[in-house]
């Protein structure tokens, strides 16, 4: 185990902890104004990510499609119950209100697949074609399910919310399927399952911009970081237990009941393990409503996966082999 923690480490994590540090110096130093680090996230989210997803999805076959209908199942299901667990675990625990309890849900409920998916997972396992369903999968989950539900419950229970801002469940959806993140890998699914083959002469367009995901995605979460004030309580320390224990445990009991394949189950241990989604920090900030909870519980996440993550992947891959 020690030579196998070694090898992640050093190999895969470190290289990420330092672009994302570099990214963290040149927040602090204001190298990048606010609105220009903006930039970044918007390059990685409507451009850079839904190639990747889209490239590495058609590619595949609709045989493969249907073999990893269990794991699309258990994304679903899991991080829907897990996120409305982390929802009314905190009124019921810390006597947050709903509006604060849809923000820490949005945070401590949703991994941050669509930046660090692939930085995380493609070191790992290579740019396979499995590696793109795991992330596609859990990134339309997080972003066409979870997302508009916390919008809904946030706009519901906020009392601070203008008429301008405020949106119905059907709106919060609609809204989320015309990002470029959500529809991609959507219209990928699509043309796989109706047999559609499209010419390889296109691989290297989306191939070369999906290359920026990673490196950028990455950056831009050290400038994320920078921009807020680190604080530990009792909240945010289980706000980070959730994320990075008890989520991870979860899905690994149940990938192991559901006969999950152990590279499949050790990617999706891992994805649903990545700190708390950007989106939640961000829509925090919007809305003034627990911000100083949710980026303190993303800035400790962070730290504490450099353990969690190869411990969870350890497991996955002992306990399935």
């Amino acid at each position: 185990m020690e030579d196998f923690m070694s090898k992640m480490l050093f190999s895969d994590l470190i290289p990420i902890l330092v672009i994302m540090a570099i990214g963290y110096i040149s927040g602090k130093k204001n190298v990048f104004q606010e609105g220009q680090s903006q930039v970044f996230n918007k390059l990685v989210l409507d451009y850079a990510l839904p190639a990747a997803l889209f490239i590495s999805i058609v590619k595949a076959d609709r045989k493969m499609l249907f073999e990893n209908a269990t794991l699309t199942i258990i994304s679903v299901v899991g991080l829907v119950i897990l996120f409305m667990v982390s929802y009314y675990s905190m009124q019921w625990f810390f006597k947050r209100s709903k509006a604060e309890s849809a923000v820490c849900a949005l945070v401590a409920g949703s991994p941050t697949i669509g930046f660090l998916g692939y930085a995380i997972l493609d070191p790992l396992y290579g740019t396979g074609i499995e590696t793109g369903l795991v992330v596609a999968i859990v990134a339309i989950v997080v972003n066409a399910i979870t997302l508009p539900i916390g919008l809904y419950l946030l706009n519901s229970g906020s009392s601070a919310t203008t008429a301008k801002d405020s949106k119905g469940q059907g709106s919060a959806i609609l809204d989320s399927l015309k990002q470029p993140v959500v529809w991609a890998p959507l219209l990928a699914v699509l043309l796989v399952l109706v047999g559609i083959k499209l010419p390889s002469q296109i691989d290297p367009t989306f191939s070369l911009l999906a290359q920026a995901n990673s490196s950028v995605a990455v950056f831009a979460a050290g400038l994320t970081l920078a921009a807020y004030k680190f604080e530990l309580d009792w909240e945010i320390a289980y706000n980070t237990f959730f994320k990075l224990v008890l989520m991870p445990a979860i899905f690994l009991g149940v990938g192991l009941l559901c006969g999950l394949s152990s590279l499949v189950l050790q990617m999706l241990v891992l994805a649903v393990a990545l700190p708390p989604a950007f989106s939640g920090v961000i829509i925090s900030g919007k809305y003034n409503v627990y911000t100083r909870q949710a980026t303190s519980s993303l800035a400790v996440s962070v730290i504490g996966f450099i353990i969690a993550a190869p411990t969870w992947v350890y497991l996955a891959k002992v306990l399935s082999s």
